[in-house]
């Protein structure tokens, strides 16, 4: 071929050999993002809000978007890392299912069951489990009588202690917690404690050096290292719950520390959590068991019956109730995202919801919107303080989608509602630990006590309209007031969010 002699200086064609590789740089950064794109698109194909977000992520920061992505979202990592884990958790579910019949056997006693046999039946197909009809259950919305509670059963505990719980903290009563947990060790009372990770952040370090050096077991659901370099920094243990000689057992919002009392920054506390004596203690004994195999292999639980008491024996309960557990190991058929749903969708009367994050997904904004467009009295509160900025912003965004659509909102205004609530007509009500949010139904492992109930659905009922009395209802003429700035707050929200 003939060779061309242009004349250009050596400058100039330094230059244009640099302005080549940066073409062939631009070109191959424009092929991973189109890999990256399908890849992503492959993953993300049961969430598009979640794959339009990162999409936008990759077209500002190509290709450190993806490397985000990979770090931080990355669904097939935990398909992969999760799925065994599921595996576990059904065996063990299955395990304990030996009272499958007793729904159907309720029913053929007492036909006035049905509306209760037709929720129950929902929540099994939504995932709920291991229904039981003889359980004695208190239902607490203080912080302080709750953590009295469950320190006085810890002190009377003879053999056995098993503790969950994502926020411990580092402060009179997280310390006193950790001080009765080291006396039971040295009492020979078995106590397993396991915390997460991320949510024991700056914990009782101390008071736990010296709970294992008693002879303590503990465990982290997620070690400081996973956290600092794979994707498991989202996937958050949130749930709460302890188990005591296999008596009693607790569940549900609250956290240990004084801020959960009413000490902390945002003043009065607004939670709930359940005390149960009965057979529902067993499902939540297996739920614990299975996350300490997950998370200390190496430290194997005894045989599930040494952490039981006698559940054959009466208890003199009427409560019946189911464990609803979800996380990113069930996805995308979330037992949690699947109980809203049910819940959200069999409501005739009245659906009274609280939450302190409302970021419902498009079914359960959907269906939140149809019970309303029904007739259904559908009234959700939330807080009127920032815990989270970016989640307090998106409570404004959706609750304007859902009044709009005829749900009513209201404000919180007596302190913090950390309340995760929700209550159907006249006897199911559900306490746990899951939000109406993205991250609830997606990302972390979460726990609800189902409960068919008309004492304990009449008693929160009591205190949800209580609490409208120091609350604001809000307004679509409200949100219309925002200014510029928090509506571009708002948006931005709205998008971050998915994101962590």
């Amino acid at each position: 071929m003939p060779s061309y002699d242009f004349g250009w200086s050596p400058e100039v064609e330094t230059f244009l050999s640099y302005t080549n590789y940066i073409s062939d740089l631009v070109m191959l950064i424009v092929v991973f993002d189109i890999i990256a794109l399908l890849i992503m698109l492959f993953l993300e194909r049961y969430d598009p809000r979640v794959f339009f977000t990162w999409l936008v992520v990759l077209i500002l920061l190509p290709p450190v978007g993806f490397i985000l992505y990979m770090y931080m979202g990355s669904t097939i990592y935990n398909r992969m890392k999760f799925m065994p884990k599921n595996v576990t958790d059904q065996q063990l579910m299955t395990a304990a299912e030996y009272q499958g019949d007793l729904l159907e056997s309720d029913l053929a006693h007492d036909p006035e069951m049905a509306d209760v046999y037709r929720m129950a039946k929902a929540m099994e197909r939504a995932g709920a489990w291991s229904y039981s009809n003889d359980n004695r259950v208190t239902l607490f919305t203080d912080g302080r009588e709750k953590m009295d509670a469950m320190y006085e059963d810890l002190r009377r505990a003879e053999r056995t202690i098993l503790i969950e719980y994502y926020i411990i903290r580092n402060d009179r009563r997280g310390n006193e917690l950790m001080d009765i947990l080291i006396q039971k060790v040295r009492e020979g009372v078995e106590v397993r404690l396991l915390t997460d990770g991320f949510g024991i952040g700056k914990g009782p370090k101390e008071g736990i050096y010296r709970f294992r050096n008693a002879g303590g077991h503990y465990a982290m659901f997620h070690s400081s290292l996973n956290l600092m370099l794979s994707p498991k920094k989202n996937n958050r243990n949130h749930r709460k719950i302890a188990i005591i000689d296999g008596k009693v057992a607790y569940c549900g919002g609250f956290n240990i520390g004084d801020e959960y009392q009413g000490e902390g920054p945002l003043g009065h506390w607004r939670d709930a959590s359940v005390r149960v004596e009965g057979l529902g203690i067993l499902p939540m004994a297996v739920r614990f068991s299975a996350d300490w195999q997950y998370s200390a292999p190496k430290d194997p639980l005894k045989p599930l019956g040494h952490y039981l008491g006698d559940l054959t024996l009466p208890h003199g309960g009427d409560v019946r109730m189911q464990l609803v557990s979800g996380g990113p190991d069930t996805m995308p058929n979330n037992p949690v995202q699947l109980q809203y749903l049910a819940m959200f969708t069999n409501a005739r009367k009245r659906l009274y919801i609280t939450t302190p994050y409302l970021a419902p997904d498009d079914s359960m904004l959907l269906a939140l919107s149809e019970a309303a467009k029904s007739g259904v009295d559908v009234r959700i509160l939330i807080p009127d303080k920032k815990d989270h900025m970016f989640l307090f912003w998106n409570n404004m965004t959706y609750s304007n989608e859902l009044m709009k659509a005829g749900v009513r909102i209201w404000r919180y205004g007596d302190g913090f509602v950390h309340e995760k609530m929700v209550l159907v007509d006249d006897c199911f009500c559900s306490v746990g630990s899951a939000n109406v949010d993205h991250r609830s139904v997606t990302l972390n492992f979460e726990t609800n006590v189902m409960m068919y109930s008309r004492k304990i659905t009449e008693k929160a009922a009591e205190q949800f309209l209580k609490d409208l009395e120091v609350s604001e209802e809000y307004s679509c003429e409200k949100f219309e007031q925002s200014t510029m700035m928090m509506r571009i707050r708002m948006a931005v929200s709205r998008h971050l969010i998915l994101l962590a």
